[in-house]
This record gives C-alpha cells, sequence and structure tokens, in this order.
C-alpha cells in the first residue's frame, strides 16, 4: 500500500526537497504550508508530474490552538483523497529562524521560537497521534547547532535541543505502537531560511564551506533524499537517534 506522509513547512526549502524526495520513492505526501499559496500548489502540481499524489493545508505550527482544527482538515483529506483514516510518517520540518545575542534576544523571539521549533512540534504531534498508524515513522527536524554553537543562536539552538530530548522520550512511549522516531540535524543549507544568509552572502558560505569537510555547504537536496531514505523500511531498525546531515562540519 502507498504510504502516506505528511510534511510541515512542506512548500519551500528542506520541506520541499523533502516532500518532492519522497514522491519519488514512491509515496504519497500531505504537506502545509503558512502563507505561500502559491507555492504550495507550484509543489503539489511537480508531485502530480511524478505521479504522486499530494494535498496542501494551511497551518501555523506556532499556534497550538489550531491543531484540533487542523486535524479535522487532515482526516477529511485523508478520507477525500486516499479513502483512509490514518497517515503513516509525520515529519515535523516548519521552523524560522531568529536570530540574536543572548543579551539581546527579546521575549517575543524566544516565545516565537519556541512555540514553532519545540511546543508545536510536541502538542501537533500529540494531536496527531491517533491518526499515525502502528508501525509509522516520525522525524523531527533539528540542527547541527545543537552540536556546534555559533554566537547569535542560542534561543533557537536550545528550542532545538528541546526536540532532541523529546524525539528519545516519544520513541520510548510510542514503541509498544512499534513507532519509530528519530531526529535529523541539518547542518548549513543554502535556502532562504534566516534570511537566506547561507545562500546569499558569498563570505558567510565560503567560511562554512571551509570548516566542513566535504568543502562546501549544504542544498536542500542534499537533506531531502535522506529523510525519504530514512522513512523507508529498509530504516525499521533505526529509533530515537539523532542524524546529522552536515557534510563534516566543525569536525
Amino acid at each position: 500500500m502507498t504510504t502516506i506522509t505528511l510534511v510541515t513547512g512542506g512548500s519551500r526549502g528542506l520541506g520541499r526537497s523533502t516532500a518532492l524526495s519522497i514522491a519519488r520513492h514512491g509515496g504519497d505526501v500531505i504537506f502545509t504550508y503558512q502563507s505561500r499559496a502559491e507555492d504550495a500548489q507550484a509543489v503539489v502540481a511537480e508531485i502530480a508530474a511524478l505521479g504522486r499524489k499530494a494535498v496542501a493545508l494551511q497551518l501555523d505550527t506556532g499556534n497550538v490552538s489550531s491543531f484540533p482544527q487542523f486535524a479535522e482538515e487532515l482526516k477529511k483529506a485523508l478520507q477525500k483523497t486516499w479513502q483512509r483514516d490514518t497517515l503513516d510518517h509525520l515529519v515535523n520540518n516548519a521552523g524560522h529562524g531568529d536570530y540574536a545575542a543572548i543579551t539581546d534576544t527579546t521575549e517575543a523571539q524566544f516565545d516565537r521560537l519556541v512555540n514553532v521549533h519545540f511546543k508545536g512540534v510536541f502538542f501537533l504531534t500529540q494531536t496527531l497521534l491517533p491518526l499515525i498508524k502502528d508501525g509509522g515513522r516520525i522525524l523531527n527536524t533539528s540542527s547541527g547547532l545543537t552540536r556546534f554553537a555559533y554566537p547569535g543562536y542560542a534561543a533557537y539552538a536550545a528550542a532545538k535541543g528541546a526536540v532532541e530530548v523529546l524525539t528519545v522520550y516519544l520513541a520510548k512511549e510510542l514503541g509498544a505502537r512499534r513507532i519509530t522516531v528519530n531526529t535529523v540535524a541539518p547542518g548549513a543549507i543554502e535556502t532562504d531560511f534566516g534570511g537566506g544568509a547561507v545562500r546569499d552572502n558569498p563570505e558567510i558560505n565560503k567560511q562554512l564551506a571551509t570548516i566542513t569537510a566535504l568543502g562546501r555547504v549544504g542544498v536542500p537536496d542534499d537533506i531531502g533524499p535522506m529523510v525519504a531514505s530514512l522513512l523507508s523500511p529498509d530504516n525499521r531498525w533505526v529509533n530515537a537517534q539523532r542524524i546529522e546531515v552536515s557534510g563534516g562540519q566543525a569536525i
């Protein structure tokens, strides 16, 4: 039976690459977007061109109060498009960058980062657990910044560190349902994330490339295919792991 994967933040960057890679591996995709409806429909069309089914649903992953309604919309999409009541995989990918030194970080910045990157992941997963089939997969997106430190990333990295701990506890508590839970931690990637600094600033790009074993920074398609492969049956025994995908950054 075809797998159905929900990818949050699937209209751009790593989420888009993940959604397309899953489709190339023969899976169908439901993905969320926050505000870029045009971009989302373009991804739906790309997936359809690969011969797979896709549905785009709007969601602000930092707004926990919206999750019950989102779950209802998800149920309707599953029934309408696949005549199913469950999905196979959840990829918690949605996120944003908001960087400042510890001395300059505002409470509003901190709250937004925690709400999207930790609280949202915790409670969206909780809300959707009844819809994830036994034997399914959950993947949480973290960051290489939980291993190596750069000034200005403290609040963001701390929220991601919390997700890594949550991953282990989810794996423990969901083991009876044979649901595996892992973390993927990308290194520096050329996307529009964080204002596109890694992609658009040649000095930053070069600096990060020089401290990466493979001699360059990453691109989205270094991450999406890896996520898709981790969802395959071949990786059924990988559980409660933090898997860094950084090309050997800062080693």
